[in-house]
């Protein structure tokens, strides 16, 4: 029992590994790249919120069909190895090209900037979404049962948090002011150090990585069609439920660290990129925390879904100190805080998606973890429109839709309170629902996992006879 354990703690460290590349990607990009071209370049944050829609259309594309592609992908490396090995070196040389605008050379026009900034997410987002899909989609096929998963998950998320860490407190040691346009320079030189990160922890994974489990190398014979595949996602009661309640917090998610960096200079008048970075550190340090001494207990004795309606509860709370602090000390208090509640969310959310796909398991015969992370990616994506226009409404509203550092008003002020803390709350109360209505839970996922089990055994045993 305990060389089980062990050898599911070393899958999962390496596993981890491909983990940390894709968030120090992703997380870089959400933290830096809205004040980047706002502040830095000079966006109209109007264009700004055009660029990211028509990313997301482009996203509601791209996703899905990424998905479909993988699960009916058939090599002697597997379905997902491919994909991650195509897109590890591209993905990480976008990173420099984020931050080197046509400003960088002297094109100063808005517009060329634009079409710039609007190329460069798309062609990131490709690249981003065909190795994360396919590291993701690896998680419930290579760790299979409940046990697995809940230890595998902790270490992994203990991963994700350093890759926080490193995504939102790296910056600060190259970049001394996020908003200030001389600092282009400084992003460019992190763009190189973000490069460096993701080639080599994707290195590790795909040396040292889990590798796909063979019993499944046959299901792509049996994948549906892309419109099919789609249409069998969304019929799953337990994956339409499911959706309101990631979009919910992935609108937190996303919001946070895009605002923090203005929120942290003009409300609570850190003029030091390392403070601001503080503030979302000292929230993925607790989160890591609670991680291991809350969530990882409280998931075994409660479930996965009552423990996140708990989580979104307590990250509601927790948000609201940030509508009339002023100052550094008490924005430390609160965001540490604040990973009680975002610890939560971020542990539970791939134990329900893992869950879902083993009930689909059940019902269609096969493995689908890359249609199901792909149309939940379509989903997903509608977070960027959702948050880009609250953005875009408040600060055209307050009278800041051209970033003006030296013209800062009251009602600017409250802008950027109600984007950290009246959004969220309410994305969050509308997951909380949602979440409420979901079915997996109880005498039926016990059910499932049986299911699950009886069909995997059935796998090997025809496996070993051939």
């Amino acid at each position: 029992m305990k060389n089980k354990e062990n050898k599911t703690s070393k899958k999962a460290v390496f596993f981890s590994f491909g983990q940390l590349a894709d968030l120090t990607a992703y997380q870089t990009f959400t933290f830096l790249v809205f004040t980047f071209y706002y502040a830095v370049v000079g966006i109209n944050v109007v264009l700004i919120s055009i660029g990211f829609i028509i990313w997301s259309i482009w996203n509601s594309l791209n996703d899905p069909m990424l998905g479909y592609l993988s699960d009916r992908t058939h090599t002697k490396w597997g379905r997902r190895f491919p994909y991650i090995m195509v897109a590890l070196v591209p993905l990480a040389i976008i990173m420099l090209f984020i931050f080197s605008p046509p400003i960088a050379f002297g094109l100063t026009d808005e517009i060329t900037n634009f079409i710039y900034f609007l190329i460069v997410i798309i062609v990131f987002e490709l690249f981003y979404t065909m190795y994360s899909l396919n590291v993701t989609s690896l998680f419930p096929e290579v760790f299979l049962t409940s046990e697995e998963r809940i230890k595998a998950n902790n270490i992994r998320q203990i991963f994700s948090i350093i890759g926080l860490i490193v995504a939102f407190i790296l910056p600060s040691l190259f970049i001394t002011d996020y908003s200030d346009p001389n600092s282009l320079g400084q992003y460019q030189i992190f763009g190189i150090v973000c490069l460096i990160i993701i080639i080599a922890c994707g290195l590790i994974f795909l040396k040292f990585g889990p590798k796909e489990k063979t019993e499944f190398q046959e299901d792509y014979k049996n994948a549906p069609s892309f419109v099919d595949s789609i249409k069998m996602c969304v019929k799953s009661k337990s994956f339409r439920w499911y959706i309101p309640a990631e979009i919910a917090n992935w609108f937190v998610f996303g919001m946070l660290p895009i605002i923090i960096p203005l929120y942290g200079k003009f409300v609570l008048g850190l003029q030091d990129s390392l403070l601001i970075s503080l503030l979302l550190g000292f929230a993925f340090i607790s989160a890591a925390l609670f991680i291991t001494i809350l969530w990882k207990p409280l998931v075994r004795k409660m479930g996965n879904k009552k423990a996140w309606i708990l989580s979104m509860s307590i990250w509601i709370l927790t948000l609201l100190p940030l509508m009339i602090i002023n100052d550094f000390i008490s924005g430390m208090i609160v965001f540490f805080l604040m990973g009680i509640g975002l610890s939560g969310s971020l542990y539970i959310i791939d134990l329900v998606v893992a869950d879902i796909i083993d009930e689909d398991e059940v019902e269609t015969g096969m493995r689908r973890e890359a249609a199901y992370y792909g149309v939940n990616a379509l989903f997903l994506r509608m977070t960027t429109v959702l948050v880009f226009l609250a953005i875009s409404s408040v600060f055209t509203s307050v009278g800041w839709a051209v970033f003006e550092p030296d013209v800062i008003t009251e009602e600017i002020i409250f802008g950027l309170r109600a984007l950290i803390v009246i959004f969220p709350a309410i994305a969050l109360g509308i997951g909380i629902l949602a979440i409420y209505k979901y079915p997996l839970d109880g005498e039926r996922l016990i059910k499932v996992k049986e299911e699950v089990r009886k069909i995997h055994e059935g796998k090997i045993s025809v496996k070993k006879k051939s």
